[in-house]
């Protein structure tokens, strides 16, 4: 047996239930974003990156040699570049397209389990 008294069972005080209030839905943002807005933002985004890809293409017009698979020739640095980069953005984006298709085929296969 323990030494310490039993506590009595507590019982609700006599009197109204306190009131709830139904919870209201929170008024709508006048402000909030939109699919406009994401285009302008996206819109503002793009001409700053072509801003900086014409500073970019002004400041290396000097002609380099280029090979590439027997084929040898001579460019400009930026044309080089900017071709180099956009073929390793294409690479990419083929990567990842076909991780995308795997995962989607994974969860169809799950799906019908």
């Amino acid at each position: 047996m323990s030494d310490t008294p039993a506590t009595p069972p507590t019982e609700p005080m006599p009197g109204p239930e306190p009131t709830t209030k139904p919870q209201q839905a929170p008024a709508k943002d006048p402000l909030r974003g939109s699919r406009t807005s994401g285009f302008w933002v996206a819109v503002v985004g793009l001409g700053v990156v072509l801003l900086l890809l014409i500073i970019f293409i002004a400041q290396n017009t000097q002609t380099v040699n280029v090979s590439f698979f027997g084929w040898d020739g001579q460019a400009p640095l930026a044309v080089t570049l900017l071709i180099a980069t956009a073929a390793g953005l294409f690479l990419a984006a083929v990567a990842g397209s076909l991780r995308i298709l795997q995962l989607r085929r994974r969860v169809r296969r799950e799906k019908r389990r």
